[in-house]
């Protein structure tokens, strides 16, 4: 490494990832005066302030944040070297790791994968809920084996496997007028405060596309990058979005109505793997009954599927 020892590196892992001195110490088995002289060094040797003082306490700077997004892709890649020593040491040589983003990883892939890991007790799984651009950089780093990230995807260097394709619902407060409807329209949303994708997502262009084909004004008053983020406003009563079906159903008796909504509006994802040879038979296994899982949940899934 050509800055910084790795004890250095591992203080400051240790220190973002559970926000503490002390808790930091503790994790690493160190003093706290010991985690201290690391990360003073280790700024010295980097030549940046990744740390500033908060009150009592000490708070990561916009540089450590950057920094630490590097230093976790590099320590993914040790905690892989050291689980596969220990499969080889005990001879469990079945795991797979996936990624995948965040509207399935909140809680519709778990739950599949508890019950297809629930029946091959020799397999160990790795499975990261993270945004769609980290899922592509940790298969393509070799990271994770497969990957399921939203469409399309600008020239990502992966083999890239269709998935079902649903439709986007309506999302409304449980109590509000649209609540009512079975199917909603742009029209139906016109003034209404509307909780909105960020800009530069392909699905934000498909939404807003629906709203200006058809001249109706929604109030922009939020933009997020998580859909879990805009079920939770909806929720609130503040407004109303447009989400993939997978959230919106994981927010079902929580505050949050689903409705169709037309024009169809697809969330269309796919499954990644490095170029190259075929994914194992065990991921190609969990491809496989992932997909007819989601066919038999979501029976209008299968008019969706891309040709």
């Amino acid at each position: 490494m050509r800055y910084g020892n790795i004890r250095q590196i591992e203080a400051f892992r240790c220190l973002m990832v559970t926000g503490s001195m002390t808790m930091a110490a503790r994790m690493m088995g160190v003093t706290q005066p010991a985690i201290s002289r690391l990360l003073r060094d280790l700024q010295a040797e980097l030549k940046l302030t990744l740390l500033e003082k908060r009150g009592t306490g000490v708070a990561p700077t916009a540089e450590a944040t950057s920094l630490y997004a590097e230093v976790e892709r590099s320590f993914v890649g040790l905690d892989r070297i050291r689980a596969s020593a220990e499969e080889i040491r005990t001879r469990r040589t079945d795991s797979l790791r996936i990624a995948a983003l965040p509207a399935l990883a909140n809680g519709f892939l778990p739950r599949f994968a508890g019950r297809f890991l629930a029946a091959r007790p020799q397999l160990d799984l790795g499975l990261f809920g993270v945004i769609t651009p980290l899922v592509v950089d940790w298969v393509a780093n070799r990271q994770c084996d497969i990957g399921f990230a939203e469409m399309p995807l600008a020239n990502p260097g992966l083999d890239i496997a269709p998935m079902p394709v649903l439709p986007r619902v309506a999302v409304v407060p449980e109590g509000h007028r649209l609540a009512q409807k079975s199917v909603i329209t742009p029209k139906d949303f016109e003034g209404e405060n509307f909780i909105s994708l960020k800009h530069g997502a392909g699905s934000r262009f498909r939404i807003d596309r629906a709203f200006a084909e058809r001249g109706i004004n929604r109030v922009m008053r939020v933009e997020t990058h998580l859909s879990e983020i805009m079920c939770g406003l909806v929720s609130s009563g503040f407004g109303v979005a447009i989400c993939d079906p997978f959230t919106a159903a994981e927010f079902a008796g929580r505050g949050v109505v689903a409705r169709p909504f037309k024009p169809r509006i697809p969330f269309d994802f796919g499954v990644l793997h490095p170029p190259g040879p075929q994914p194992s038979s065990i991921a190609q296994e969990f491809i496989a009954e992932f997909s007819a899982h989601i066919l038999a949940c979501y029976p209008s899934a299968q008019t969706e599927m891309r040709a």
